[in-house]
């Protein structure tokens, strides 16, 4: 079908600026996100998209296994970022988390654990509907789990 009038037409995948690209990529691959090998973008048409000069990234692409609700993990080589303030709290103004379903919130819960990282608060029982958690990544990324009950 086409629209009346132009506009999105689906979604593409979300950016997450990083400063650590590996430890990042470890937690995607972690909650069973399909990480791509690193890629580097440089030069003048880089710098004209974002506003920016003298920029040089490296990015990696992490998927769901079903392919949907990319992240484009970005790390900037050039131009150089000042010191960041402490991971802002879950009720922040801002693109705050993002939300995945999984199988068995529990053991993935149980695996990010392992591997370093902790929920936000507890696993919790919405209406007997989904077990639904947050956590916390590197650099602040908060990642919502959703699992149907």
């Amino acid at each position: 079908m086409v629209p009346d009038r132009p506009g999105v037409t689906r979604f593409v995948h979300i950016g997450h600026i990083v400063e650590d690209l590996d430890e990042t990529v470890r937690f995607l691959t972690v909650l069973g996100f399909d990480c791509g090998k690193p890629v580097v973008a440089e030069g003048d048409w880089v710098g004209r998209v974002i506003g920016l000069e003298d920029v040089r990234v490296e990015a990696v692409m992490a998927s769901a296994p079903d392919g949907s609700g990319t992240i484009e993990v970005t790390r900037f080589r050039t131009p150089t970022v000042a010191p960041h303030e402490p991971a802002p709290a879950a009720n922040r103004p801002g693109l705050r988390h993002i939300a995945y379903n999984v199988d068995d919130v529990h053991a993935v819960v149980e695996r990010v654990r392992a591997a370093g990282w902790d929920t936000v608060g507890e696993i919790v029982d919405y209406e007997h509907r989904y077990l639904l958690c947050y956590l916390r990544g590197p650099e602040g990324l908060i990642v919502e789990l959703a699992e149907r009950l």
